[in-house]
């Protein structure tokens, strides 16, 4: 690289995202129209952010999803089916050939959490894998996380809990909420019981 001052790569995201103030967008722009090498890199974080964009609208990612993105999908005419167990509670669910999104929504007090672990269980408690430090608003009453739709369409007959976890400074967990999915496959192929 050639650039005596290069643009931190978090300054580019946020320039692409529109989440600079006015005298630092400008600052950006001043800097990219003399600077090729930070113009590369501005097209690199504009790539991967389109390709993380697209695979998020695809579904085929577990992660946590905010309400704002789903009403967006939804705009768009994304298919979305979601399923809210209560708090300790279970639901019956499926996913349907013609859905693009399976969201689950998991209600929970969230004030007062500073970091939040999202554990996918197993029915006997053993953990499958875990989301840390998901992104929340304390506010919101609840998370929404995106099933990957994939898997979903392929997975044979399942039961699957979900666990919410505030975590604390030293590493200890509180229980906020435990949310059991017993997905239900309707769908003919592999893996159909």
């Amino acid at each position: 690289m050639n650039c005596s001052a290069p643009i931190d790569p978090a300054v580019l995201a946020d320039y692409w995202l529109a989440a600079l103030t006015e005298a630092e967008q400008e600052s950006v722009e001043q800097h990219l129209f003399t600077c090729d090498d930070c113009g590369a890199r501005l097209r690199e974080t504009v790539a991967m952010a389109e390709g993380i964009r697209n695979i998020a609208q695809d579904g085929t990612l577990l992660m946590v999803v905010s309400d704002a993105f789903l009403k967006r999908a939804a705009e768009q005419g994304v298919r979305i089916r979601e399923y809210c167990p209560p708090n300790g509670g279970s639901v019956e669910c499926t996913v349907r050939a013609e859905d693009d999104l399976l969201v689950g929504r998991l209600e929970s007090d969230l004030r007062g959490a500073k970091r939040i672990d999202l554990r996918i269980c197993d029915p006997g408690g053993v953990e499958r894998f875990r989301l840390p430090d998901i992104p929340f608003d304390p506010s919101a009453g609840s998370i929404a996380f995106q099933q990957s739709i994939t898997y979903s369409k392929a997975a044979p007959s399942e039961t699957i809990v979900a666990r919410l976890v505030s975590m604390d400074d030293s590493g200890g967990e509180r229980l906020l909420g435990e949310y059991t999915f017993h997905h239900r496959r309707t769908l003919p192929g592999p893996g159909a019981w």
